[in-house]
């Protein structure tokens, strides 16, 4: 037997233990309530243009490029989504910050 018929056995045995997440849009409700995104704003190697980044992110890849896709497209502005951070293009902290809470987010400004 191995380690996850184990679990399910153990589970089974004991129907009180709370169990995780059941399905994916469960997973993302998770990890929305869990994740405190951190909005701020850089100009460091930008030639003094404004840039603001969105930091804390705890999604996979692919679900951080439809957020910034979506962010992008309400505000009207470029940006990218790379290495866990999205940026968006400009100073849009408030903007931004607003648009992330009714998305179901936690966000504060920096």
């Amino acid at each position: 037997m191995n380690w996850l018929e184990q679990l399910q056995q153990f589970r089974d045995n004991n129907p009180d233990l709370p169990s995780g997440p059941e399905t994916t849009e469960q997973k993302a409700e998770c990890l929305r309530q869990k994740a405190r995104i951190d909005v701020s704003i850089e100009r460091k190697g930008r030639a003094g243009k404004t840039a603001t980044l969105l930091t804390g992110w705890e999604l996979p890849d692919d679900r951080l490029l439809e957020i910034a896709a979506e962010l992008k497209k309400k505000l009207g502005t470029g940006g990218s989504a790379r290495g866990g951070d999205i940026l968006v293009q400009g100073d849009r902290r408030d903007e931004v910050v607003s648009l992330l809470e009714s998305m179901g987010y936690k966000a504060r400004k920096i």
